[in-house]
């Protein structure tokens, strides 16, 4: 694969990513947006709003075209936030803390093939992607610390969530 394809796969991920991130915490809001937790919910979703504007900046400073799958990312991560949050609280920190885990892992991946391939011409995207996945990591011990696993079935739903994005990290890289 050429730095340049790999490049056009790493830029095109992030997008889907934090376009479906967004779309989760819209999701949420919808359901949670009246509650006690909804200006938590907010916060988090006002940073990856940032993210996600980064990102079409990126995208059309590089000439990266977005996955064509952003119509399905719509509402799959929408259906996600509303159904995790239907389940309350509990249930929308879980499925914060499982998509945040999921993104800090895949970013601190791409730092490591950044930094493997070119540390100093990426300089300014590593830079964007390791704030990018320090606010994930806020927003995952967040999820912990307002009783994410005193969900029932915490670890099920947060593997079946993990599972989702991989196979969406997988598919955005290539469609």
């Amino acid at each position: 694969m050429t730095i340049l394809n790999m490049m056009h796969r790493m830029l095109r991920v992030d997008h889907a990513g934090e376009y479906g991130a967004n779309r989760i915490y819209a999701g949420q809001m919808a359901v949670l947006g009246r509650s006690r937790t909804g200006p938590l919910i907010q916060q988090m979703w006002d940073q990856e709003k940032k993210h996600l504007s980064k990102f079409n900046e990126i995208l059309a400073e590089n000439r990266v075209r977005p996955t064509a799958l952003l119509p399905l990312w719509n509402l799959a991560g929408f259906a996600l936030g509303a159904s995790t949050a239907l389940l309350g609280k509990e249930g929308a920190m879980a499925c914060t803390v499982a998509v945040e885990e999921s993104i800090s892992e895949h970013y601190n991946s791409q730092i490591r093939a950044l930094m493997e391939s070119d540390p100093e011409r990426y300089t300014e995207l590593l830079q964007v992607i390791k704030e990018f996945r320090d606010d994930e990591m806020d927003h995952h011990d967040t999820g912990l610390e307002h009783d994410a696993e005193s969900l029932p079935g915490y670890w099920l739903l947060k593997n079946a969530i993990q599972l989702g994005c991989k196979a969406a990290i997988y598919v955005s890289q290539r469609v």
